[in-house]
Order: C-alpha cells, then structure tokens, then sequence
C-alpha cells in the first residue's frame, strides 16, 4: 500500500493525512476483517435461530468474570487453560468464536490466536460481553438469567427494530 498525503489548503486535514487506501487495498482490508470478526448482534441472532448456529462459543475470561455474566450456552475456557484443554473441549471442525470483556480489552485476541495456533478457525466477537450486555441480551449470572435495556447509544431503542447494517 502507498502511503501518501492530502493538503487541503494551508492546514493537513488530520483525517486525511494518511491518504485513503486504494478502492482494492480498502475492499482486500475489509474482506479480511470480516473473516477474522463477529458483531455481537449477529452472534446473537445465530444462537437465537433454530438448529445448530454452525460455531461455538468461547468465553476466555476467568472464572469470576464468567460467574459475574456471560452468555447463555458459551463455553467456558480461560485462554491460559487453552492449550491443555482445548482438544477436550472444541471439535476443530467447528468455528469458534471467542469474547472477553470488552473493547477495551484483547483477552478475546489472545485466546483467538491460541487457538488457531492450534489449527482451530476462529473469529473474535467484536464488543465482548460488555456490548452484549449493552445490546439488551440475556446473560446468565451465578444467580441466574438476567437481561438489561438496551443502551440506545449501541442498539435501536425498539428491540424489534435492526439496525440497518
């Protein structure tokens, strides 16, 4: 890819400093991206559709974290216990989809390499369990299943609406 700049006027245009990448470097880039990525609405409309979703699940939090919520029929599998537990656990015919807390962290990242260093395919839940959360989705707790309103700033506010992407 060329990197070369844009002057608009006398002042750089800080979003455009860095040119845009070509059309095909762009098209290549995000092609890519959604093969390494799952948005958490499309994770959780997979799992709410009949039959199998054709992928599981992986929570790679600690134990705490998991108990404090995680999402309903994922697999517990902290990403240090990955190596040893793995082959036990995942069937590497079936795509796995790792979360941990957030976008602010890469626990889901670590995990996902771990495993497709083992020869697993994988993909990394975009917003981890904080934006399923924030989504309006069921989770379940040490106590139980509990379910919290939609942020409006992450999720249409009528929860029967989509989101148009």
């Amino acid at each position: 890819m060329t990197v070369s700049t844009v002057s608009t006027g006398t002042a750089m245009n800080p979003v455009l400093r860095v040119a845009p990448a070509s059309p095909a470097e762009a098209a290549a880039h995000f092609a890519a991206s959604l093969a390494f990525h799952a948005d958490v609405s499309d994770v959780a409309a997979a799992l709410a559709a009949d039959g199998d979703p054709g992928f599981v699940v992986v929570d790679s939090r600690s134990t705490e974290s998991w108990y404090q919520g995680h999402i309903p029929g994922a697999l517990h599998l902290p990403t240090a216990l990955i190596p040893e537990q793995a082959a036990r656990l995942l069937d590497r015919s079936v795509p796995v989809v790792t979360y941990c807390w957030g976008p602010a962290c890469n626990g889901a990242t670590r995990a996902a390499l771990a495993l497709a260093q083992l020869g697993y395919q994988v993909k990394e839940m975009l917003g981890g369990f904080e934006y399923w959360v924030r989504e309006g989705f069921a989770f379940d707790t040490r106590e139980g299943r509990e379910r919290r309103a939609a942020d409006t700033l992450t999720a249409p506010a009528d929860a029967t609406a989509a989101c148009g992407c």
